[in-house]
């Protein structure tokens, strides 16, 4: 089979954002034995609409991303269904879903993104609100996908590659799913190279962890090469499965049926945002601080200004004062803190990417870790305190060290 990809986006065509779409899909497209000849980035401009005729005269299958959106620039359904010479037509299960996601705001132009050509399949978007869809122009497999990473990553890999397999009469091999944390993907990419390059190994970006797929040799291999990676990460770094560190956290807190509260600083709200973001959250997070200003963890949270005076807010100790103190204020069973240096500059003298988290529960126990972040920019600090506090809190609940933890941590 030979397959083209096509990727939207005028930031793509502008230098703005890298397209990892292409690469993503054309590896594992690779993988199944299908040739891809062309990668093309295109504008939201309508430009498809040449392109696509021709690529579809000279292959099997056709990949597009991008454009799926409610305006009136998203034009790849409208382009896909003209080159397939196909009307566009309402999906009833993808306008049912729109409107139980949107309610009244499904209609005027968002009812858009209900609408796939005749004939085609739509894919569910679980993480949005434009589904994909699929099906034949002439002898031409036509597959659609949005553009956003998080929308477009678990369509492809949960209904795309599945559709592929059968089209190609290949039967489902073993692949085994792993969650990974803090390490950037570029260095997870040669761990598992050094670990066994012998082996399939495939990565997926998402805001909060990468997934990690291993595939080939047998079972006994596989397993191998996974706790050779593991002892070069360090506990609790790489899970199995499809999870994140959140989930972790919640399920360590609801089977103890225990609340959690947080302070943070450099973090700014990241946390609490995290931690109410799910369904149910009441349940379990009680409150939280954001204590940005020293004043504010003195007189708050009840940090000393001692300890400030003689420690600095960017330290274990007033870590640990941040998170006993947030937890006394209210009355929750576990609590955690971060206070840290997310840049671009230094503070009290301290690099940037040094963080420090705090951890107290209502028994007595209280213990406070530095990480030392490699630095890809503010918002990658905050997102590595944030994973790293839920995956270290979920430890702590348990009672195991936190600080033995870290200490074996690497790649961070």
């Amino acid at each position: 089979m030979k397959a083209s990809i096509i990727v939207i986006g005028t930031e793509l065509t502008r230098g703005i954002i890298e397209d990892k779409h292409g690469s993503l899909i054309s590896r594992e497209l690779t993988h199944l034995g299908v040739h891809v000849s062309e990668i093309v980035a295109l504008p939201d401009d309508g430009t498809i609409e040449s392109v696509l005729g021709a690529l579809m005269r000279s292959s099997d299958m056709v990949i597009i991303t991008g454009g799926l959106g409610p305006t009136s620039d998203d034009m790849t359904r409208s382009v896909i269904a003209e080159a397939a010479g196909k009307k566009l037509v309402r999906d009833e299960e993808s306008w049912t879903f729109l409107l139980n996601k949107l309610g009244n705001k499904a209609y005027g132009a968002n009812s858009r993104q209900a609408m796939i050509p005749e004939g085609f399949f739509a894919i569910p978007n679980p993480n949005g609100t434009a589904p994909g869809f699929y099906g034949y122009g002439g002898n031409t497999l036509l597959i659609s996908l949005p553009g956003p990473p998080r929308e477009m990553h678990p369509m492809f890999y949960d209904s795309v590659l599945p559709i592929v397999k059968a089209k190609l009469d290949l039967k489902d091999g073993e692949r085994d799913e792993y969650s990974s944390f803090i390490t950037a993907e570029a260095k997870l990419e040669e761990l598992y190279e050094s670990v066994d390059p012998e082996l399939d190994w495939g990565t997926r970006f998402q805001d909060y962890k990468i997934s990690l797929y291993v595939s080939g040799k047998t079972k006994a291999d596989r397993n191998a090469a996974i706790a050779k990676l593991r002892a070069l990460v360090g506990e609790h770094r790489l899970e199995d499965g499809d999870t994140d560190a959140l989930s972790i956290l919640i399920n360590s807190l609801t089977e103890r049926n225990a609340t959690v509260s947080a302070a943070e600083s450099c973090s700014g709200g990241l946390i609490s945002e995290l931690l109410t973001s799910r369904p149910g959250s009441s349940r379990y997070m009680v409150g939280s601080v954001t204590s940005y200003a020293p004043s504010v963890k003195e007189n708050v949270l009840g940090v000393k200004h001692e300890t400030i005076e003689k420690y600095g807010t960017v330290s274990s100790e007033c870590a640990l004062e941040m998170a006993e103190g947030v937890r006394k204020l209210t009355a929750s069973d576990y609590s955690l803190s971060v206070t840290g240096v997310a840049g671009p500059d230094k503070d009290e003298g301290k690099d940037v990417g040094t963080v420090y988290l705090g951890f107290s529960a209502k028994d007595g126990r209280a213990e406070s870790v530095l990480l030392r972040f490699s630095s890809w920019g503010r918002e990658s600090i905050r997102r590595k305190a944030a994973v790293s506090a839920f995956l270290l809190l979920s430890s702590f609940i348990k009672g195991e060290s936190v600080s033995a933890i870290v200490s074996r941590w690497k790649q961070i």
